[in-house]
């Protein structure tokens, strides 16, 4: 005889083996890259500064949600700065073929908000040269050159990617929902059939117990002579 409670653990122990298929499938199917590469300032030069009083100008690089990264060199106008990416202050930041984060130059103030230099999306895609090579250049503010050598495959994984991503992301997706439909199926119609068979067997205890119920009425009567052929000696 099966109980409830066994049902309830047979089909319990199956879940989470269920859930960790899916799981694994869906991760399996997904092509996203999510590697990280590292930038550093290869070069800049300034064409001026915002700062009224005669001081020398802070200039620093900061992406949106990330700490400042100040460039100690950098003081004077029309100086090309160049710089080998080992500096105590490099790397910049760190770009993902993913997405784009909003950086800038900047220039601090110390009597009013920071003055901007210039600020723009800033993407791993923009590396798209061999020499993980990226100028940007702000006309009357700076010119400045990042390298990203890791950014390149990045670049170009997303340039081919582009491409075909529509029809790509369609048969994935198309994929992962006849996966996870079929993983569901199977778990619905199993969780259905212990039902079935727990409410069957159920049903046949019952039977069981009003046949012994009526067997053992009978034989009561029939030990105290009540019973309809206690009459028939």
């Amino acid at each position: 005889m099966v109980s409830r409670e066994a049902i309830r653990r047979r089909f319990g122990t199956r879940v989470p083996f269920l859930l960790l298929l899916s799981c694994t499938i869906l991760l399996s199917y997904s092509q996203v890259l999510v590697s990280a590469a590292v930038v550093t300032l290869d070069s800049i030069e300034i064409f001026k500064t915002h700062e009224w009083l005669p001081s020398k100008p802070t200039v620093f690089f900061s992406c949106k949600g990330e700490n400042d990264t100040v460039l100690p060199d950098v003081k004077e106008k029309h100086v090309l700065y160049t710089f080998k990416g080992e500096e105590s202050w490099q790397p910049l930041t760190e770009l993902q073929n993913i997405k784009c984060k909003r950086c800038g130059f900047y220039e601090k103030d110390a009597i009013k908000s920071d003055d901007v230099f210039d600020e723009w999306e800033f993407c791993a895609s923009d590396f798209n040269s061999s020499d993980g090579k990226y100028v940007h250049f702000k006309d009357k503010e700076f010119n400045a050159t990042f390298l990203c050598p890791e950014c390149v495959p990045l670049a170009n994984a997303s340039e081919k990617s582009s491409k075909g991503k529509d029809n790509t992301n369609m048969i994935h997706w198309a994929i992962i929902i006849v996966i996870v439909v079929a993983v569901s199926v199977v778990f619905v119609a199993g969780l259905v059939s212990g039902c079935k068979y727990w409410q069957k067997r159920k049903r046949q205890q019952q039977q069981a117990r009003f046949l012994k119920l009526f067997e053992d009425a009978d034989d009561i009567e029939d030990e105290l002579g009540i019973g309809p052929l206690s009459h028939v000696v």
